[in-house]
């Protein structure tokens, strides 16, 4: 029984380590031929960290308004470590 448990528990925090607590992972929609840019920060003054293109997995994270728009901190699903802000108007639900 124990054993059992304890695989249980180790099955969900593998499962868990996949996608931060608290996102949910969405994709670059409408950006274009033009990319959705990566920020530092949470506005168009911020330095451009990379473009994504249409199709990019995201886990997004907290959302912010900045000067009326909405940005969202999100990082790359397939490199959880590249972190940064896009405008939430390229984002849809995956």
């Amino acid at each position: 029984m124990a054993r059992a448990l304890l695989c249980t528990f180790l099955a969900l925090a593998a499962a868990a380590g996949c996608t931060p607590i608290g996102t949910n992972q969405v994709v670059v929609t409408g950006a274009g031929d033009d990319l959705l840019k990566l920020r530092s920060g949470p506005s168009l003054g911020f330095n451009i960290i990379m473009g994504l293109p249409d199709g990019t997995v995201l886990n997004q994270r907290q959302c912010v308004t900045e000067v009326g728009q909405r940005w969202c901190e999100v990082s790359l699903a397939d490199s959880p470590s590249v972190t940064g802000y896009v405008s939430a108007d390229y984002l849809e639900d995956r």
